[in-house]
This record gives C-alpha cells, sequence and structure tokens, in this order.
C-alpha cells in the first residue's frame, strides 16, 4: 500500500521499494484548465440570439432544466463547443509532442506540413466539387473533411521521409518543414486564383479557421481521434524526458530514439491532422499553448495533459470572443487565435534571438 514519505523540498509517494516525488505544480494545471474549460463552455453554450443564464446551461448539462434550454444547449450549440474544445485539445497535445522532439519551443505541426496540406486537400475538393451554385452536400459533409485530413497527413509524411537521414533530428525536421510548408501555401493561393469567386470565399473561411455550423458530424471523429491516440501519446511519451539530453545520452539510458521519435511525430500528425479536418487551421493553438501550460507547470518541457486540457479551454474562450466581441457579426475562431498568438510568436522569436546571443 502506497504512502506519502518526506523528501527535501517535495512529497513522495513510496511503494514497495519504487518510490517517485510529487510535483503538485503541475498537477494543479489540467485542474485548473479544466475548470476554465468548463465556465468556458457555460458561456458559449449561453450566447446567441436566445440568452442562458450559466446557471441554467449548467443544469442542463448535469441533466436538468427545462425542455426548451436543453433543445438549445444540447442539439444547437453543444457540438459547436464540443467541436472546438476537443480541436484546441488535440492541436496542443500535437504541438506538445513535437516541441518536446525538436527541443525547439518554436516547433509546431503547422512546420509540419499539417495545415498547408489540409488547406490544398480542402481547397482542391471545393475546385473540383464547388460550383457557383454551392458545394454538393455529400462533398460537404465527407469530402472536404476526408480530403484535408488526407492532405495533412501526406504533407506530414512527406516531411518525415525528407528529414530522416539515419533518424530524426529536430532542427533538420523543422527546417525541411519549414520549406515544404511554403512550397503548399504558394499551392493553395495558387489553386484559389483559378477557383470561381463564390467557391474562393468559401474556401477562405475554412482555410481561417472556422467552428461556424458545426454538428455532431465534427464531433466524432475528433473524438474518437482523442480517445486512440491520447492514450498511446502519454504510453510513448515515457522517454520524452530522456530526450531532451541529446541522443547519445538517450541511448546511453536504453531508450529506442529513432523508434520513439518516430512513433510520438506519427501521433502528433494524426492529432493534428484531425483536428485540421474538422475546423480548419486554427493558427498558433499547438506553438502557444505548450509553452504557456510549461511555464505553469514550471517543467523542462510542455506537459502533454495540461497542455491538452488548456488548449481546449483557450478555443472555446477564442471562439466565445469570435462569436460576441463585434455584435452580429461572427468572426471565425482562427483569426481570434491568430490575433492572440502572433504577439506571443514574436515573443519567443525575440527571447530565442536574446538566448543564442547570450
Amino acid at each position: 500500500m502506497g504512502k506519502e514519505t518526506s523528501i527535501p523540498g517535495r512529497p513522495a509517494v513510496r511503494v514497495g521499494p519504487a518510490s517517485w516525488m510529487v510535483r503538485l505544480r503541475p498537477l494543479l494545471v489540467p485542474v485548473i484548465a479544466f475548470g476554465l474549460l468548463v465556465l468556458a463552455m457555460a458561456v458559449n453554450l449561453g450566447r446567441g440570439d436566445f440568452p442562458i443564464g450559466v446557471g441554467d446551461v449548467l443544469a442542463v448539462l448535469l441533466g436538468g432544466g427545462d425542455d426548451t434550454h436543453a433543445y438549445i444547449v444540447l442539439d444547437l450549440r453543444l457540438p459547436r463547443a464540443l467541436t472546438g474544445a476537443l480541436v484546441g485539445a488535440a492541436l496542443a497535445l500535437a504541438g506538445a509532442i513535437t516541441q518536446s522532439i525538436a527541443r525547439n519551443p518554436l516547433a509546431s505541426p503547422d512546420i509540419l506540413g499539417v495545415t498547408a496540406g489540409a488547406g490544398v486537400g480542402a481547397v482542391a475538393v471545393i475546385m473540383l466539387g464547388g460550383s457557383a451554385g454551392g458545394i454538393s452536400g455529400g462533398i460537404a459533409e465527407f469530402g472536404l473533411p476526408a480530403a484535408a485530413l488526407g492532405g495533412g497527413l501526406a504533407a506530414a509524411l512527406f516531411v518525415f521521409a525528407i528529414s530522416w537521414q539515419r533518424g530524426i533530428d529536430g532542427y533538420r525536421l523543422v527546417l525541411v518543414g519549414l520549406g515544404v510548408t511554403a512550397v503548399l501555401v504558394a499551392i493553395k493561393f495558387y489553386l484559389l486564383t483559378l477557383s470561381e469567386v463564390a467557391d474562393a470565399g468559401r474556401a477562405m473561411v475554412w482555410i481561417t479557421g472556422s467552428l461556424n455550423g458545426r454538428g455532431w458530424e465534427h464531433v466524432t471523429p475528433v473524438a474518437l481521434a482523442l480517445l486512440v491516440l491520447v492514450p498511446l501519446a502519454l504510453f510513448a511519451a515515457r522517454p520524452l524526458g530522456g530526450l531532451q539530453f541529446g541522443d547519445d545520452t538517450a541511448r546511453g539510458l536504453g531508450i529506442r530514439v529513432n523508434g520513439s521519435r518516430a512513433a510520438l511525430i506519427l501521433i502528433a500528425v494524426g492529432l493534428a491532422a484531425t483536428a485540421t479536418a474538422s475546423a480548419g487551421p486554427v493558427e498558433f493553438v499547438a506553438l502557444a499553448t505548450p509553452q504557456i501550460a510549461m511555464r505553469m507547470a514550471g517543467t523542462p518541457q510542455p506537459p502533454l495533459v495540461g497542455s491538452a486540457v488548456l488548449g481546449a479551454a483557450l478555443t472555446v474562450i477564442a471562439d466565445v470572443i469570435a462569436r460576441t466581441a463585434f455584435g452580429v457579426v461572427e468572426l471565425p475562431v482562427g483569426i481570434v487565435t491568430a490575433v492572440i498568438g502572433a504577439p506571443y510568436l514574436m515573443y519567443l522569436l525575440v527571447r530565442r534571438y536574446r538566448e543564442v546571443r547570450t
């Protein structure tokens, strides 16, 4: 039976001959982030043409409330809010894995080509299936997410294949990813110039990252991806601590460096591609959230669970702002996350430059 023992400065848990230290600060991050997520979800579900108070929303979510509130919250608004939360969690977890592998705070699934590849796939489908009258129902509901998912996976695997030289080096992966992403962005905008005006407008809304019109069909793929990939990520992430010390040290600790990196990258790509296919490229969530969670937790690398829960909360908060900050005009959530994330990216670049200079 486990008991808590006293180790100078930190509590520890001992079970038989095994013991490990317990750091309370990293444990508090997902708890605080989850509370923030619940509050943001309640506010988001209550805002709209028919306002509902936070207390009434929570009552509905707990199985109470009247039938009218239940219909509005559960059937009309909950799918969008859940999609945002799940997409944010998937992107943030993918970013935490990528930054830990590359040992670079500027790394994110975006540099693996996932976002750009998904954009090329989506624009291509809109061009092929769209017309001046719009996109057919089958293409809109199935073809667009499938093409985005396939394009994101194909681009990331291409970056992975080119970067492989007797293993994966974090900086080489970042450089190759940036080059491939630049090419894919150019292809995406070239395809837009060939599209009709109506189709190009629809494509631009998706490319910006939007939760408008999201239903349960968008919730299910991301939920299933998280259900499968999160346990795999937590299991495969055990060597991450050793990988922070460099390849030689990690091999000395008995870690299969190339195999561990490859498995974690594939998991990150799967998470990011599924999230992008469901809501479009919601920028900067994967980049900024892991760094915020790491500073909150006081850990040497981004915490996976804390990053995922915080990413869900921040995406829902961004959606609340996008829906309500400008009156009747609803912005795509990707615009809000970009406005928040761009200054943070500049801060990271300046900080990185100062570290190199010193």
